[in-house]
Order: C-alpha cells, then sequence, then structure tokens
C-alpha cells in the first residue's frame, strides 16, 4: 500500500511539472508567434498590388503559421522552462522537492517528459504539415501577384538544369506553369535559343508549352518564330517544382535530402539545403540542449532571481544560440567545412554548460 501511495505521489507530482512547464512553453510560443506573424504582416504590406491585397497578406501569413511555429519551439522550450520552473523555485515548490527527497536527475526527468512529447509533435508538424501550407501559401502568392502570362523576372522563380536557364511566372499546384521563360546556352556559354510560352503542363514525362515564340541566335542571324504546343524533356517533375518554390526551411527532411541530390546531379551548389536537412535532422537535440541549459540555470545561478530577470537571460542565451548557429552556418559554406559541425557546435556548447551546472547543483 505504501508502495502503490509512494507511485501515485509521485505520478501526481510529475503531472504537477508538467503541466507547469507545458503552460508555461504555450504561453511563451504563443507570444513570440504572434509578435512574428504581425511583424510578417507589416513587411507583407510592401507586395501589395494587383489582386494582392491586404487581406491576401493576412492569409499568407495565416498559412505560414504552422512554420512559424515550427521554428521557434527552441526558443520557447528555453524560455518556457526557465519561466515554468521559475514560478515553481518562486514558490518554494522545488525546495520541498528537493526536502523530499526527490534527486535532481528525477526532476529534470520530470521536465524532459512534456519536452519529448513537444520534440515528437514538432517533428509531425514539419515533416506533414509545413511542406503543405508553405507550398499553398506561395503557389497563392506568387498567382495573386500576376504575371501570369507577362516576360517580367521580378516575380516568379529561376531555376537551371545544365546549360539551360528558366524562369516561371507562376507556379501552380499538379504541375502547371505559367510565364515560362527559357535561356539555352552553349559550352561556351553564349546563347543559342531563347523562349517565352504563356503556360507548359506536365505530361507525365515531359512538358507541354503553349502559345509561345522562341529565338534562335545563329552566327550570321536571328531567327523568330511561334509555336502553338512544343513538347520539352525536362528532369525538373511537379514534385521538385515545389521544392525550388520554397525555402529551405519550409521543407521536409526527405525533401531536403532529394533535393540536395538533385542539385549535387545537375552540379549546382547544395550546401544551403545540407545546412538546413541538419537543423532540422538534429532540432531535438538543439532543444535537448537548450532544456538542459535552462534547468541549470533555475538550479544554480538563477535560483533566486525575479522572473524578468529569468525571461531576459532566456532571450539573452536564445539570441546567443541562434547568432552561432547563424554564423557558423554560412562559414561552413565559406571554410568548406561540414554543414553537421555547424549546427552540433553550439547544441554541444549548451549542453556541456548545462551539464556541468547541474553537476554542481546535484
Amino acid at each position: 500500500m505504501k508502495l502503490n501511495a509512494g507511485y501515485q505521489s509521485m505520478r501526481r507530482l510529475s503531472s504537477y511539472v508538467m503541466a507547469s512547464v507545458l503552460s508555461a512553453i504555450a504561453m511563451v510560443l504563443l507570444v513570440i508567434v504572434t509578435l512574428d506573424a504581425v511583424g510578417a504582416v507589416i513587411d507583407g504590406v510592401d507586395d501589395i498590388g494587383n489582386k494582392y491585397t491586404f487581406s491576401q497578406v493576412v492569409i499568407y501569413v495565416a498559412l505560414t503559421l504552422p512554420a512559424r511555429i515550427y521554428e521557434h519551439i527552441p526558443m520557447a522550450s528555453l524560455i518556457g522552462c526557465l519561466v515554468g520552473l521559475g514560478v515553481l523555485a518562486n514558490n518554494s515548490e522545488l525546495v520541498v522537492m528537493r526536502s523530499a527527497g526527490i534527486s535532481l536527475l528525477r526532476i529534470v526527468w520530470f521536465v524532459s517528459r512534456p519536452i519529448l512529447m513537444l520534440i515528437f509533435l514538432g517533428a509531425l508538424l514539419g515533416e506533414f504539415v509545413v511542406p503543405y501550407t508553405d507550398q499553398y501559401a506561395e503557389s497563392r502568392r506568387m498567382v495573386l501577384k500576376g504575371g501570369e502570362s507577362s516576360q517580367e523576372t521580378n516575380i516568379g522563380i529561376w531555376n537551371k538544369e545544365g546549360n539551360e536557364y528558366m524562369h516561371f511566372n507562376a507556379v501552380y499546384p499538379g504541375g502547371v506553369l505559367f510565364g515560362v521563360t527559357r535561356y539555352e546556352f552553349d559550352d561556351e556559354h553564349r546563347l543559342q535559343r531563347a523562349s517565352f510560352s504563356e503556360r507548359a503542363t506536365y505530361q507525365g514525362d515531359h512538358w507541354l508549352e503553349e502559345r509561345g515564340v522562341i529565338t534562335r541566335f545563329l552566327d550570321d542571324k536571328v531567327e523568330t518564330g511561334e509555336f502553338t504546343t512544343r513538347l520539352w524533356d525536362s528532369k525538373l517533375s511537379p514534385e521538385l517544382l515545389y521544392l525550388i518554390i520554397l525555402p529551405p526551411e519550409s521543407l521536409a527532411i526527405r525533401s531536403l535530402y532529394d533535393y540536395t541530390e538533385y542539385l549535387e546531379g545537375q552540379g549546382q551548389d547544395a550546401s544551403k539545403y545540407q545546412l538546413e536537412f541538419w537543423r532540422k535532422a538534429l532540432q531535438p537535440v538543439t532543444i535537448v540542449s537548450l532544456v538542459l541549459i535552462a534547468i541549470s540555470f533555475v538550479f544554480g545561478p538563477l535560483r533566486q532571481v525575479t522572473m524578468g530577470y529569468r525571461i531576459f537571460a532566456g532571450v539573452l542565451v536564445g539570441l546567443v544560440f541562434s547568432t552561432a548557429q547563424d554564423l557558423l552556418g554560412p562559414a561552413s559554406v565559406v571554410f568548406g567545412f561540414p554543414p553537421l559541425l555547424a549546427v552540433v557546435i553550439p547544441a554541444l556548447v549548451c549542453a556541456a554548460v548545462g551539464l556541468i551546472l547541474l553537476r554542481r547543483a546535484a
């Protein structure tokens, strides 16, 4: 009976700590994402034009909310743990737990349980929700901003395949392109052909261009012609298209890996996609390292400070961490060291500091 009562008490205590930490993380995440979304709406006002009105800007930002949530989970975990455990520390509840014989390691496990749940939910969000919501948001924005039949290149996207450069004004889901401009060069980088077609649709293993003009640059003259339809053989597929229109941070881990292979096969630089691949693959390590340093701060140097100071410390650590990753990422491209190190080094430093402080507090 005593063992059963002790088990029930420990379970209730674990649930209480879990609820305190989760509610704090949810509150912090709500604040960060709201501020980010408001800033995105303000930035989007500059893009208003044609059918892309202010209400469409708001819809676009709303569609990208899953990506913003996923992006800010590590920072919210850090500050949320500082806030949640800080409340328990200010109420002397952590002191009571330690006095009752609950080890620091067990308290760390209490906090780790909701964090593991958050990591799992974040992984599901990043792999199965963000790629599709961001793809729909970007395709919708490109269409509303216009330019479907225009040869302007200030909108839309560029792609390179071999000696050919392509520009698409708008990309519809399901393999439909509008405003397709193609520039074909020879091995000496001399322009051979330039063409523009109003539309291209994917036919399973090739594209069919419709209503276009083509210009051929010969040695002694220039020829211009028109075509109603034209076959276009390309390795570009609707699956690869959505990888092109999205920034690396919006892609799933498996898509980042596949697109890296595609770029390397085309002889293009894939370093930023490799970097984002490791950032996403190792996000659980990042979150755990930040949570470790948050727990160590509450039991160590931030044991008896105000809540405002804890939040300030959490924001400061988060900014230092993100800045370190942002600096090491481009440095890995410039100096040629593996992008994996750019992600792992800041996480390992945080984890090491957290473990050292926890060992001293034990």
